[in-house]
């Protein structure tokens, strides 16, 4: 389950679509702004219709889908087209469901034994959550600091402000914000350029 598209992506968009409508202006915007990657939350009814919709119109983006819960849910991002697979905890099922289909997964982690727990699936990129909440650069440190292996994805709480911080850090590999889908297309491209002038990536 390869996790190599991160080192170019290395800003994830966190969007939540309410409406199925918001999705290619958002996506698009995106892509204007210079930002390929997105990754779709499944916490809404349009979710799976959102991950399809950007997957067929946005063929230069890698589509993932987050907040997946349960293999169910997994099969149905999968079958719609992600590219990856994000969850706030680390789930057996989701993990067999991608170990199937070789879509990669990255589950998120908060403490050093569901790290050690994800190493024994081997897993060994992970996404630090709720990253703000946990801690944030001081507790991720001292926990890469004892898995020298692991690449980290933090995600909650990072703004435009913070995440220079964690991206300069050897184990972050990449940081996921929704700060960057916010609004209309317009919007979110203006973000997007300003995030990637002001992180220099």
């Amino acid at each position: 389950m390869d996790t190599e598209f991160l080192k170019n992506n290395r800003l994830v968009p966190v969007a939540v679509f309410k409406r199925i409508e918001d999705v290619l202006p958002s996506m698009k915007g995106l892509l204007r702004g210079g930002i390929k990657i997105a990754e779709i939350t499944f916490r809404t009814d349009c979710a799976e219709e959102a991950v399809r919709l950007a997957v067929r119109e946005c063929k230069d983006m890698i589509v993932g889908a987050g907040t997946v819960l349960n293999a169910e849910q997994c099969a149905r991002a999968i079958a719609a087209g992600a590219k990856f697979i994000v969850s706030p905890g680390l789930s057996k099922g989701v993990f067999e469901v991608c170990k199937a289909s070789g879509a990669p997964y990255i589950p998120g982690v908060a403490t050093a034994t569901e790290i050690m727990t994800a190493l024994d699936m081997g897993l060994t990129t992970l996404k630090f959550f709720p990253a703000g909440a946990m801690g944030g650069v001081k507790t991720l440190g001292a926990l890469a600091a004892a898995f020298p292996d692991v690449k980290f994805m933090p995600t909650g709480g990072v703004t435009l402000e913070n995440a220079a911080e964690y991206l300069s850090k050897s184990y972050v590999v990449a940081v996921g914000g929704s700060w960057l889908v916010k609004g209309d297309g317009e919007n979110a491209e203006r973000l997007a350029r300003e995030a990637k002038e002001v992180l220099k990536i």
